[in-house]
């Protein structure tokens, strides 16, 4: 019988720059009584990543351009946050009234460039948000090593954010970094059960992931922000996140 289990830790704190995310993923590990195996993964919500490595912004610092006055009035927004998301992007995709959707600097299609300013502490006199990790493929990489290093167990480790998606309403859980878990599952040149060869099929097992860990995460005050995955077949997969990022030229929507 196939299945997966998926265990959201209790007991992780909130999270401040500095802190060591693998002792207190270790610490949370065993309140929980949980003990990895090799081919176990981890799913761990970008914010606190963000927050270990200090990725913060205070609006009161950023001098918006005549580009982020005039954006901020298109899109009713703050000409100072307008900023901060040019200053994350590569290129403005869409934007109307409440929206500014954009590719930001790791390649991602992100409303407000990823920029988020819930569940983080900050003065209303002069506003702090955080930011997306310099590289969440790196970030992952860092803790998998570290897990090895202190366990000597082969676990993957996939960092999650919530986003949009273009044709459909909700916002869902993906993948934004991976190191260790397989990111992309070419199925060309299977079978189907009828026999027919399949040509295009191309699965996004890191995005699957993600989304399921976000099920037991949740988007307010649920304060879940790692979760154990078991079940899925051991992966030595290194690519990253990235290979889940179409090319431009191969987007056939901008």
């Amino acid at each position: 019988m196939k299945k997966l289990e998926l265990i959201a830790l209790e007991g992780i704190p909130l999270i401040e720059e500095g802190d060591n995310l693998v002792e207190i993923i270790l610490s949370a590990l065993k309140g929980n009584k949980i003990s990895l195996s090799n081919g176990d993964v981890l799913v761990v919500a970008q914010k606190i990543i963000s927050k270990s490595e200090g990725r913060y912004a205070f609006l009161n610092d950023i001098k918006p351009s005549q580009q982020a006055i005039d954006l901020s009035i298109e899109t009713d927004k703050d000409s100072k946050l307008v900023q901060l998301i040019l200053n994350e992007s590569k290129e403005v995709v869409r934007y109307r009234k409440g929206v500014l959707v954009v590719e930001n600097i790791l390649g991602l299609i992100h409303a407000n460039a990823g920029i988020d300013r819930s569940n983080i502490k900050s003065d209303s006199d002069n506003p702090r948000v955080l930011l997306l990790p310099l590289d969440p493929d790196k970030s992952a990489t860092e803790i998998r090593k570290e897990i090895l290093k202190k366990t000597q167990k082969k676990v993957g480790v996939i960092i999650n954010d919530s986003s949009g998606r273009a044709w459909r309403n909700g916002i869902v859980g993906i993948a934004i970094g991976s190191s260790g878990a397989e990111v992309l599952s070419d199925l060309k040149g299977n079978l189907d059960l009828f026999g027919n060869t399949l040509e295009v099929t191309e699965v996004g097992k890191a995005d699957e992931v993600a989304s399921a860990a976000s099920l037991l995460m949740g988007q307010g005050k649920e304060a879940l922000p790692v979760v154990v995955l078991k079940g899925l077949t051991e992966s030595e997969d290194l690519n990253g996140a990235k290979a889940l990022i179409r090319k431009p030229s191969e987007d056939l929507f901008r």
